[in-house]
């Protein structure tokens, strides 16, 4: 007999991400009836090795070939890897591995088979979240701000913050935790806020054969090249009215504007536009955000970390400082995604990806046996 979910209660979510920062596989529990949280469970999380790492990103850019079937192959097997230890939840939120995103044109392209995982691994799996949207007119991204929202409410935040996802691409998602529902009008602003680690960490590998800038140590050493940031700011994108999604290498020529610079002063720079990329988005909130609460990766450099402070009008601080998790985050809100769609609710809505109106993406691979 196949694995049934339940439509009514809290049940037990495990959500897998795989960023474009291309650091490893994120694994979280959440407890969740997929409108509050009820509770947080364990993670865990599995580095790619520099071959895998090396044959996930020949994919980027790709929407079919070898590459892509190659790093298809190379996500499934780190995902069954992992999530082998958590096949005791009631269902699993997979996110895959985004390759290519061009929502205005080809689509957006998540590699990974999660009716195989279903079926491998015995548990029902939740995976495509970002499809449907776009084949409605949105972005596709970002998909986070529905568990944003619940997160506000979790921690009682009592008037309007935004979260600050900074991995491969940097997302804000500005919150408004009176409004009950996270579809409901004036609720949530979220969109892309321009490249965050992935010009960097791609710095920091092709320069000095080194996965990420630990630290901020490279950049700590450098100087901003002041020309190369005010040529970044002009790109078009930071002028778009919200909400606005980017492909990881949408702004590669980044490290072209910084290729004659020393390592210090280019990881310097390519930290800067960051930050500055950061600082043009505040300028899109409804209203200002009584704290910026920071995730991903980005939090841990403390280089950036101090250019958001210096750049941004309010406190600027690790999500930790409200007892949330930022290294699972991701994971988390695909744990919560994944039992929204389970139960035919909306993950995505005109303020979060400007699509037309409040979706449920997703599909629900149920295995045959157990």
């Amino acid at each position: 007999m196949s694995k049934a979910i339940a439509k009514t209660g809290v049940v037990t979510a495990a959500g897998a991400m795989s960023g474009t920062s291309l650091d490893g596989v994120d694994v979280a529990v959440l407890r969740t009836d997929g409108h509050s949280i009820t509770a947080f469970g364990r993670s865990s999380y599995r580095s790619y090795s520099p071959q895998e790492r090396s044959v996930i990103a020949a994919g980027f850019g790709q929407w079919h070939g070898p590459n892509v079937d190659a790093a298809a192959k190379v996500i499934e097997a780190a995902h069954l890897e992992i999530l082998g230890d958590y096949t005791d939840v009631d269902l699993i939120g997979f996110h895959g591995q985004t390759l290519a995103h061009a929502p205005r044109a080809q689509g957006t392209l998540q590699v990974g088979d999660g009716a195989m995982l279903a079926e491998r691994l015995g548990v029902p799996v939740v995976w495509d979240f970002r499809t449907a949207d776009v084949e409605l007119g949105g972005e596709g991204a970002p998909l986070a701000p529905f568990f944003h929202h619940a997160c506000a409410r979790y921690f009682g935040a009592k008037e309007p913050v935004a979260f600050l996802n900074l991995g491969g691409v940097g997302n804000l998602t500005w919150v408004n935790p009176a409004v009950a529902e996270p579809h409901h009008e004036g609720a949530l602003l979220a969109f892309d806020t321009g490249p965050a680690n992935a010009p960097v960490n791609d710095l920091m590998q092709e320069r000095l054969g080194l996965p990420f800038d630990k630290d901020g140590a490279v950049a700590r050493g450098g100087t901003v090249e002041t020309g190369a940031l005010e040529l970044f700011l002009a790109e078009p994108y930071f002028a778009r009215i919200p909400p606005k999604s980017l492909d990881r290498n949408d702004f590669a020529e980044m490290v072209a504007l910084v290729r004659e610079l020393s390592d210090a002063d280019a990881a310097a720079t390519l930290t800067a536009m960051c930050a500055a990329g950061v600082a043009e988005a505040m300028q899109h909130c409804p209203s200002p955000p009584s704290r910026v609460l920071v995730t991903g990766g980005g939090r841990q450099n403390p280089v950036l970390m101090q250019m958001l402070a210096v750049s941004l009008d309010c406190p600027v601080v690790p999500v930790e400082k409200v007892g949330l998790d930022g290294d699972m985050l991701e994971a988390q809100a695909f744990a919560y995604l994944a039992v929204r769609v389970a139960r035919g609710l909306p993950t995505s809505c005109s303020g979060t990806t400007g699509v037309r109106a409040a979706v449920g993406g997703g599909s629900v691979s149920v295995p045959s046996v157990i």
